[in-house]
C-alpha cells in the first residue's frame, strides 16, 4: 500500500491505511491508481491546520493570494494535456471535452487571481453629522467544499478559486470516484506558493469525510455540488450547526423546440444538451418539448442524428460521447429505460452496449408525459424525454412544471418567442437557441427550487458567499 495517493493536510501529504481503487469506466482493466481513503480524525486535522492557517492568509495582502492564484492557472495551462487525458481516463469524457475543462479550471483560477486584488468594499454617509460608514467584506474563515464526480476539476476550481482569493482556508472533499483531477489540483496548489494550511485535501467516502465537516464546529460554511437528497441533509446540518451553506442540485432542464426555429440548430442544440459528456451534467436537456407542428420532422432528425453519435473509448480521435462514469451509475440508467417504457413511451436506445466498459447507448423517450417519473426525477445519464405541445403558452408552462429550476433553454426564430421565454421561465439560467449546457466562467451560476439553495456560485457573485459582511461607524469628531 506505499503507492497510495495521500491526503494533503497542512502542507504535507499524510500516510493512510485505507484506499480506494480508481478504474478507468470505459476500460476496467486500467488502474489509475489507489486513493486515500480518509477519515473523520483525518478532517480533524485539516481543519485544524486550515484554521490556524486562514488569519495569516485573510489579514495578508491580496497580491499574495493574486500571486498564488495566477501561479496555479499557469501550472494547470502547462500541465493541459496531462490533466486532461487524466480526467477522460477517470470520469470518462471525451479528450476533447476533458481538455476543454482542465482550460476551465486555469481561466478560473486566473479570473479570481484578479478578483483578490478587486475585493470591493463601500463607504456611505451616515444620516448622523461627524459620522462615517464602512461596509467591509471579511472572509469567513474555514471553508468546507464538496464536489461531485462530474466535473473532477472544474467544480473544484470554481469553488477553491473563490474561497481562497476571499482568503479563506479550504478543505476540500472530492468525489470517492473521481478523486485523480483533485489530487492534481493539490500537487498543483503546493507548488504555487500556497501556503501550508491554506488548502487541504482530505479523499474518501461521502458519508464520513462529508459529515465530519458538516458536523465541525470550527468550519464556518459548506458549499457542496451533488444530489438534492444529499443536499437536503446538509442543508439540515448547516442549519443546526448555524454554517453558512451553498448548495448546487439536479435539474430537469427544459429545452422548448418551437415551430419557428432553425431545424438543424435545434436538433444540434439539444443533441449538444443532452448527450454530450454522456448526459452527466446538472444542464443538460433532460425534457425536450417539441411544438406539435414541428414535433414529427424534429423526432425524426434528432433520432437519425442520435443513432449515428460515436460511443466509445474518450481517448479515441472521433469518440463523441464516452462511457457512464461507474456500474451502478449505469444501472441506474437503465432502470430508468426499463420506467420509460412501462409508463408508455416508445423509447429509442438507451441500451447497455456490448463491450468492455460501462457503456450505454443515448436513449428518447418518445410519447412522453410532464407527469411521468422519467419526466420528473433526474435521471443523469444519456436520455431525454420529448414531450408534445400545442403552443408557446402549453411550452412555457410545461417547462416550468417542475420541482428544479437550474436551466432551461428555447429554439425559435421569433423575438416575441425568445422575449417571453426569458422573463417567464423559472430558472436561475436561460439559453435562446443555445444548448441548456454550457456556461462561461465570469457570469452567475445557479438555479431556483430544488437546484440551488444559497449564494450564486462563479463571476463576482462567488465572493458574495466566501465573505462576511461588516458595518463599521466612526465619530470623527
Amino acid at each position: 500500500m506505499t503507492d497510495i495517493k495521500r491526503n494533503f493536510i497542512g502542507g504535507e501529504w499524510q500516510a493512510a491505511t485505507e484506499a480506494s481503487e480508481n478504474r478507468n469506466p470505459a476500460n476496467p482493466e486500467d488502474l489509475i491508481g489507489l486513493y486515500a481513503r480518509g477519515t473523520a480524525a483525518d478532517v480533524a486535522a485539516a481543519v485544524a491546520a486550515a484554521g490556524a492557517a486562514q488569519p495569516g492568509w485573510g489579514r495578508g495582502s491580496p497580491q499574495l493570494r493574486a500571486d498564488v492564484l495566477r501561479r496555479a492557472g499557469d501550472l494547470l495551462l502547462a500541465r493541459n494535456d496531462e490533466l486532461g487525458r487524466l480526467l477522460a481516463r477517470e470520469e470518462g469524457k471525451t479528450l476533447a471535452e476533458a481538455k476543454g475543462e482542465a482550460m476551465r479550471a486555469a481561466q478560473l483560477f486566473h479570473f479570481y487571481a484578479g478578483e483578490a486584488v478587486r475585493h470591493p468594499g463601500e463607504k456611505l454617509d451616515s444620516i448622523r453629522e461627524g459620522v462615517e460608514v464602512d461596509v467591509m467584506r471579511e472572509p469567513l474563515g474555514v471553508v468546507g467544499l464538496i464536489t461531485p464526480w462530474n466535473f473532477p476539476i472544474a467544480i473544484p476550481a470554481w469553488k477553491s478559486a473563490p474561497a481562497l482569493a476571499a482568503g479563506n482556508a479550504v478543505v476540500l472533499k472530492p468525489a470517492d470516484l473521481t478523486p485523480a483531477c483533485a489530487h492534481l489540483l493539490a500537487e498543483v496548489l503546493q507548488e504555487a506558493g500556497c501556503p501550508a494550511g491554506v488548502f487541504n485535501l482530505v479523499m474518501g467516502r461521502g458519508s464520513e469525510i462529508g459529515a465530519a465537516l458538516v458536523q465541525n464546529p470550527d468550519v464556518a460554511a459548506i458549499s457542496f455540488t451533488g444530489s438534492e437528497r444529499v443536499g437536503r441533509g446538509i442543508a439540515a446540518g448547516c442549519a443546526a450547526g448555524m454554517k453558512k451553506v451553498q448548495l448546487e442540485m439536479g435539474g430537469k432542464n427544459p429545452m422548448v423546440v418551437m415551430a419557428d426555429a432553425d431545424l438543424d440548430l435545434a436538433v444540434n442544440a439539444c443533441l449538444n444538451g443532452a448527450f454530450f459528456s454522456t448526459g452527466q451534467r446538472c444542464t443538460a436537456s433532460s425534457r425536450l418539448i417539441v411544438e406539435d407542428a414541428i414535433h414529427d420532422a424534429f423526432v425524426e432528425r434528432l433520432s437519425a442524428a442520435m443513432g449515428a453519435l460515436r460511443v466509445g473509448d474518450p481517448l479515441e480521435a472521433g469518440t463523441q460521447m464516452g462511457p457512464v462514469v461507474s456500474e451502478s451509475q449505469l444501472a441506474g440508467n437503465l432502470d430508468y429505460v426499463r420506467l420509460a417504457g412501462e409508463e408508455g413511451c416508445e423509447v429509442l436506445g438507451g441500451q447497455r452496449l456490448n463491450r468492455p466498459g460501462s457503456f450505454q447507448a443515448p436513449a428518447l423517450f418518445l410519447g412522453a408525459r410532464n407527469d411521468m417519473r422519467t419526466s420528473r426525477e433526474e435521471i443523469f445519464g444519456p436520455c431525454a424525454s420529448v414531450i408534445r405541445v400545442a403552443d408557446f403558452d402549453e411550452a412555457l408552462a410545461v417547462a416550468n412544471d417542475t420541482p428544479f429550476g437550474l436551466s432551461s433553454g428555447i429554439c425559435t426564430g421569433a423575438l416575441k418567442h425568445a422575449t417571453a421565454f426569458r422573463r417567464g421561465s423559472k430558472a436561475g439560467m436561460v439559453m435562446v437557441n443555445l444548448p441548456t449546457a454550457g456556461v462561461d466562467y465570469h457570469v452567475p451560476f445557479g438555479g431556483r427550487g430544488g437546484s440551488s439553495l444559497g449564494g450564486r456560485e462563479q463571476g463576482r457573485m462567488a465572493m458574495e458567499f466566501y465573505t462576511s459582511v461588516k458595518t463599521a461607524y466612526s465619530f470623527a469628531g
